[in-house]
Parts: C-alpha cells; sequence; structure tokens
C-alpha cells in the first residue's frame, strides 16, 4: 500500500521546486525526506524525479503520483476535519463549489439564514478547483456544486433552484439600444466582456455567435459582475449577464438591456450533489433555503429593452 507520506512529499517537492523547501514545509529533514523517497523507490522499482538545471523534473510515475496527491489529500484533509467535528460535538462539514461567476450575491442570501439554522455545520465556498466544477464534486473535493451547465454523471443528481434570461446590456446613448431584439451580426463591431470562462462554456459563444459564424471585435474578460457594469457604463463594451442580476446590482442603473436573438438564451441555475449524500439532513436543508430563496425579473417588467 502507498504510504499518504510520499504523496505529502511529491506534493511539496512540486510545490517548492525542491526537497528543501518541502522539507521546510513538512517539518523534517533534508535526510529524512531524501531517504523516505529513496526507500519508495527502491522498493517499487522506479524513480520519482530526476535533477534538471537547478530545480527537478518529475518522471512519469512522479506525475502520476503527484495528480494522485493532488486528489487524495484534499479528500483526507476535509475527513480529518470532519472527524474533528464529529468528536468535537459538531455536526460535519459543507464544502460549496461555485461555477457561476455572478452568483455569489444570490448565494449570500441562502449562506446567512443556512448558517443560522446550521449553526454545528462548518460552510466554505470556493471556486478555485483543481480539476474543474465537476471533477471536484465526484472526487469529493466539494460536497456540492451550484452551476447554470450541469453535466449529468451516474450517481449526481441536481436540482433546479431558479430560471433566469440571458441579455446584452448596453452603454447609455449605445446604437443598439435602438434594437427589440439582437441579431448575431449586431456584434461583429463590438468589445464583448465576459467572465474569465472558456468560450466553450459561454452561452452567448455557443448558443448565439458560433452558430451563426459570427464573433465580436474583441473579447475582454473580467473576474467581477460590478466590474463587468462598470466597463459597460463607461462605454468599454457590452455584456451578456442574467437578467436578474440587472435588478440586484446598482451598477447596472442606467444601462439598457436587449434581448438576445428570439426566442432569447434561457437558463437555469442548480445545484448538483452527490447522490449518496442526498439524504444528508444539512444538505437537504440547504437545497431547501436554497429553492427558497430565487432571484425573480420584477413581474411587471420586461428585460429586453429596459432601462435599469
Amino acid at each position: 500500500m502507498i504510504d499518504t507520506q510520499i504523496l505529502l512529499i511529491l506534493r511539496e517537492v512540486y510545490r517548492g521546486g525542491g526537497v528543501t523547501p518541502a522539507a521546510e514545509n513538512l517539518c523534517l529533514t533534508q535526510s529524512a525526506v531524501s531517504h523516505a523517497v529513496r526507500r519508495f523507490e527502491s522498493r517499487h522499482g522506479v524513480r520519482l524525479w530526476e535533477k534538471e538545471g537547478r530545480g527537478i523534473r518529475l518522471t512519469q510515475a512522479g506525475s502520476y503520483l503527484l495528480t494522485l496527491a493532488e486528489r487524495i489529500l484534499p479528500q483526507l484533509d476535509h475527513a480529518e476535519r470532519v472527524i474533528e467535528d464529529f468528536s468535537g460535538g459538531r455536526r460535519g462539514a459543507l464544502r460549496v463549489g461555485m461555477e457561476c461567476h455572478p452568483c455569489q450575491q444570490w448565494l449570500m442570501q441562502v449562506v446567512d439564514p443556512f448558517l443560522r439554522q446550521w449553526p454545528d455545520v462548518d460552510l466554505d465556498v470556493t471556486t478555485a478547483f483543481s480539476f474543474g466544477g465537476l471533477a471536484a464534486l465526484l472526487g469529493h473535493e466539494i460536497d456540492m456544486l451550484i452551476t447554470p451547465d450541469p453535466v449529468a454523471r451516474p450517481k449526481l443528481t441536481y436540482e433546479a433552484v431558479f430560471d433566469y434570461e440571458l441579455v446584452l446590456v448596453v452603454p447609455p446613448g449605445h446604437e443598439l439600444e435602438q434594437k427589440t431584439i439582437l441579431a448575431p451580426q449586431d456584434l461583429t463591431g463590438e468589445t464583448l466582456i465576459t467572465y474569465p470562462v472558456e468560450r466553450e462554456r459561454l452561452d452567448i459563444f455557443t448558443q448565439f455567435l458560433g452558430p451563426a459564424g459570427c464573433l465580436p471585435r474583441r473579447h475582454r474578460t473580467t473576474e467581477t459582475s460590478e466590474m463587468m457594469l462598470r466597463l459597460v457604463r463607461a462605454g468599454r463594451g457590452v455584456s451578456a449577464i442574467p437578467n436578474w442580476l440587472l435588478h440586484e446590482m446598482a451598477d447596472a442603473k442606467g444601462l439598457h438591456s436587449l434581448k438576445i436573438g428570439e426566442p432569447g438564451i434561457e437558463k437555469s441555475i442548480y445545484i448538483g450533489v452527490r447522490e449518496e449524500d442526498r439524504p444528508t439532513d444539512f444538505i437537504e436543508g440547504f437545497l431547501a433555503i436554497a429553492a427558497a430563496q430565487p432571484f425573480t425579473v420584477p413581474a411587471n417588467t420586461d428585460p429586453a429593452g429596459q432601462v435599469f
């Protein structure tokens, strides 16, 4: 059986670039680290790394074990925290992953009541995954995934929590604000601002521009919804965002929205969990709170063509 110590050593050697920083991070001596590696290599008949200049280069065996370490060690760390929670009389921990950049405002409306109702459950929210959101959920790095693009997999289940429409926002006085429905060709002369997501996962490309063989004049990205809307307001570009976000953010006031094609781009936000974990009481509790906290566009307004 592979000792977790060698996985820890490999991870720290890779992160630090050598044995010395790895030994320091693991509170071991260099000789102890080197001895553990030599013992493993001798036992299994492989080399884990080779010297390359002042650094090291992992062999195929070393690269494989590093990948294994990056998958297994976070699960073991989480398991240790859960066991500590049980030992201390606490109920457990819930790790929520986010694949929806603009959903942070909505999530805060779920987090507050959840923390009040489940004071013994530790809650952590992350947007950084070693292997992507779906792989993180399947690999037990997270317990729940919030995503607008669910991918069906065995042993996973998804709950739709609210629906929305993707709309294009333009600054005041923009030439497109007179249009009722946007056509793909309308964006060929524009700078399109999106979240930093691969084009293959951006609906404005996959459902609207791509099928028509069109591209924007320029494509730039930004991390936050606030910055995106400020760039649009300053005339630096246009952006496709959820319609509910326009009603929630002060930075959206004065911007003009357009329907993206006909019949528009309709989307939903889903929460994915592993089937085996679904009966857990605090997971059911989180899903119930999330379903009761949808973002809704006011019934007497039309997001297309509206000035906010």
